[in-house]
């Protein structure tokens, strides 16, 4: 009881205060090196530095606190895909997109490899959301450097005889591999090497320095 003789109500608890984007950093961080599945929501909440109703407040569910992270990490400044579309020539944007792969894949300071690739390698029946989710964006960047391949050939910058569909699946086919390669331990020089062994047989117009 105070000294007015009223005794004071109880103070509610409140949940702990957390910063919202250092929280998705280190949910993406699990993610990228567990994968979807792997990732557990104490391995998360852990993370996080929150608990599970926290989490379920702030993020929702599982698999919408990880498409907020997949959002988060395309948006990252070293992000190389989309930039690579704005380059002059075919060459440039293929350059930059494998270039970028290697070092992105391969750097130390991040798990290795790519969370969009790993995220949906070992995904369950229970995941096909997420397993679904993934793959339109890989369709999506799929479809967007098929246009760009397009409007490369019919710039003459790629020959007549050159098919942009063929071309962008095999360059999207490398990247994958690449990422893959970086999580079974390939550096960034061992990557730009195959970076380099796509660009010597790439079809388009060398860039002149």
């Amino acid at each position: 009881m105070s000294a007015t003789g009223v005794t004071p109500a109880p103070t509610v608890g409140r949940p702990r205060a957390f910063d919202m984007e250092k929280a998705l950093q280190k949910a993406l961080e699990v993610f990228w090196r567990k994968g979807y599945e792997g990732a557990s929501l104490p391995d998360l909440c852990e993370a996080m530095g929150i608990n599970k109703p926290s989490l379920y407040a702030a993020f929702g569910n599982k698999e919408q606190l990880f498409l907020k992270t997949i959002e988060l990490y395309e948006n990252r400044p070293c992000a190389f895909f989309y930039p690579a579309l704005e380059r002059a020539t075919s060459y440039e944007v293929v350059q930059h997109m494998l270039c970028g792969a290697a070092s992105t894949n391969a750097d130390p300071d991040n798990p290795p490899g790519c969370v969009i690739v790993q995220g949906a390698l070992a995904c369950s029946e229970s995941a096909t959301f997420v397993k679904e989710a993934l793959i339109a964006k890989r369709r999506a960047g799929e479809v967007a450097l098929c246009s760009r391949l397009e409007q490369a050939k019919a710039e003459g910058d790629l020959p007549a005889n050159a098919e942009p569909a063929a071309l962008a699946r095999y360059i999207l086919a490398v990247l994958q591999g690449m990422a893959v390669q970086a999580t079974s331990g390939a550096n960034c020089a061992e990557l730009k090497q195959v970076a380099e062994t796509v660009l010597a047989a790439w079809p388009g117009k060398r860039p002149e320095f």
